[in-house]
């Protein structure tokens, strides 16, 4: 019997969180009966209640009482009084490692993973999936625009977007896989990046059926050089046996022609980004070996309209547009700064936050080369996301940084996100886009420009 059989009692601490909000769904509309918490009131709660998951606003033993199986988000702390309850209990624990080994033992899970673009990815094979007429279930860390939740039980296969922090996929044995890109990310946990490549490795491995790799990505290439299984390469620039050409990007869209054994065919985006095509390809790919036909392929990528945070154009503020993007690697500035170039704009104003004192510490110096091609970037103080700071890190060490490597970068320190519309006010004559990155809450600074978006 599986921890997570319909008609459990199954709670949920976290529950607001982007991945655990999804499986709540998910376990919901499966059958269980589920509840969940979540230190603080959030906007995903009322969703949560529409799908008859139970919710509880703070933590407290009581929220636990009969629950059979209790999973918790890597965000919360293993004192927390619900975890201490339900062992006191003898209920089941369930960590997101073990939750993906059991719900791939339910059915055929469909993978999209990489340090970054998952949830973009992942949303696009939802896409091709119902351009296909299939009912596969989802589970990943953003609502699908245009489509509902950020979970889905469904009756065919499980399309999960695939998460390596903090080991969540060590368990997991996916049917197939699409791999996107490897770089350097949560070392906190893997301590180095061959050891995080190597984690990459042994899910590729454990992969049972078809596994479909973005060839132009160093870290890809590395993982899958000595991978003793078949992977289907797709790229650019190699000599992989599906071949990516004619790539136009525009401002609000990009194309390209995807060319494999015995078939071509044209893909237009209404994204824009070198990052979105190398998303689409793979997923173009890995459903095309899936058997689903490359009209299905063409209209389900057409469907998708972007993922919340991914490059969002949220409008114009006096005249210059504004995006905001959850990048928050190195690799992930500098693909969202290629595709500014790309698109045409000359004089982009960054504000980025930097996200978490462990990842802030480790990859400082590496942010100085992803900036290339701004004309000012404006660094606030990190976002925690939960973890301690006994040496009180800031984001000045970012700003820093970015000054000592390249001093000809205006480069302004900024420790109350507050004041960063003021500072916008003296650079937005001078900017053609404003580019708000970051996993944290960044993004609430564009509610507070002065005069609103156009």
């Amino acid at each position: 019997m599986s921890a997570l059989d319909v008609g459990r009692r199954i709670h949920v601490v976290g529950v607001a969180g982007a991945g655990m909000s999804g499986l709540a769904i998910l376990l919901a509309e499966r059958g269980a009966v589920v509840s969940g918490s979540d230190l603080n009131d959030a906007d995903i709660f009322e969703q949560l209640r529409a799908r008859h998951v139970t919710t509880y606003v703070g933590h407290d033993a009581a929220h636990v009482a009969g629950a059979e199986v209790v999973l918790w988000s890597p965000a919360v702390a293993p004192d927390n009084v619900e975890l201490v309850a339900a062992r006191a209990a003898n209920a089941e624990l369930l960590s997101r490692a073990q939750v993906f080994r059991e719900l791939a033992a339910t059915k055929r899970v469909i993978g999209l993973t990489g340090t970054h673009g998952k949830t973009t990815a992942t949303s696009m094979m939802v896409q091709v999936s119902l351009a296909a007429g299939r009912d596969d279930g989802w589970l990943l860390g953003a609502p699908v625009l245009g489509v509902g939740a950020n979970g889905h039980w469904g009756a065919d296969d499980l399309v999960v977007e695939v998460d390596e922090s903090y080991g969540a996929f060590s368990e997991l044995r996916p049917y197939a896989l699409g791999l996107l890109n490897v770089e350097a990310d949560h070392l906190d946990h893997y301590g180095t990046l061959e050891d995080l490549e190597g984690a990459f490795r042994d899910l590729a491995e454990r992969t049972t059926g078809p596994l479909v790799a973005w060839s132009d990505d160093a870290g890809v290439q590395r993982v899958t050089r000595s991978l003793e299984r078949d992977v289907l390469k797709v790229g650019i620039s190699s000599r992989a046996p599906w071949k990516v050409s004619d790539v136009v990007l525009e401002r609000r869209g990009s194309s390209f022609r995807v060319r494999g054994p015995g078939e071509s065919f044209e893909v237009n985006l209404r994204v824009t980004g070198a990052h979105n095509v190398a998303n689409a390809a793979v997923v173009a790919v890995l459903a095309r070996t899936l058997g689903i036909e490359g009209d299905a392929v063409v209209r389900g990528l057409s469907n998708f309209v972007g993922a919340p945070r991914r490059y969002q154009y949220r409008g114009a503020w006096r005249g210059v547009d504004v995006y905001e993007d959850y990048g928050h690697l190195p690799g992930e500035i500098a693909a969202i700064l290629a595709t500014t170039r790309a698109a045409g704009y000359e004089r982009p104003t960054v504000v980025f936050q930097p996200h978490r004192v462990t990842r802030t510490v480790a990859l400082a110096d590496q942010f100085a080369p992803a900036f290339e091609g701004a004309r000012h970037v404006i660094v606030t103080d990190l976002y925690r996301a939960g973890e301690e700071n006994p040496h009180a890190v800031t984001g000045e060490i970012i700003a820093n940084a970015l000054i000592r490597q390249d001093p000809s970068l205006d480069t302004i320190y900024c420790g109350d996100l507050g004041l960063v519309p003021e500072l916008l006010e003296h650079l937005v004559t001078d900017s053609d886009v404003l580019l708000f990155l970051g996993a944290g809450d960044v993004g609430s600074v564009i509610a507070t420009l002065p005069g609103g978006l156009a």
